[in-house]
């Protein structure tokens, strides 16, 4: 449960849907739930399983 100064923070309300992100430095980050992003988000990780090799190949260049 987050406290209700984190909620403000937030801009959100008590039982709205928070996404969490990790960054490269393995550090976390909480936002607000954003449908559009959650999409987006979704397509980029359906491309990355979909073309793993080649975006390995081009990762080693």
């Amino acid at each position: 449960m987050l406290s209700k100064e984190t909620l403000h923070r937030l801009n959100i309300s008590e039982g709205e849907m928070l996404y969490l992100t990790e960054s490269a430095d393995n550090s976390y980050r909480v936002t607000p739930y954003n449908e559009n992003f959650s999409h987006q988000m979704a397509v980029a990780e359906e491309i990355m399983r979909e073309d793993r090799d080649l975006l390995k190949e081009l990762a080693q260049r």
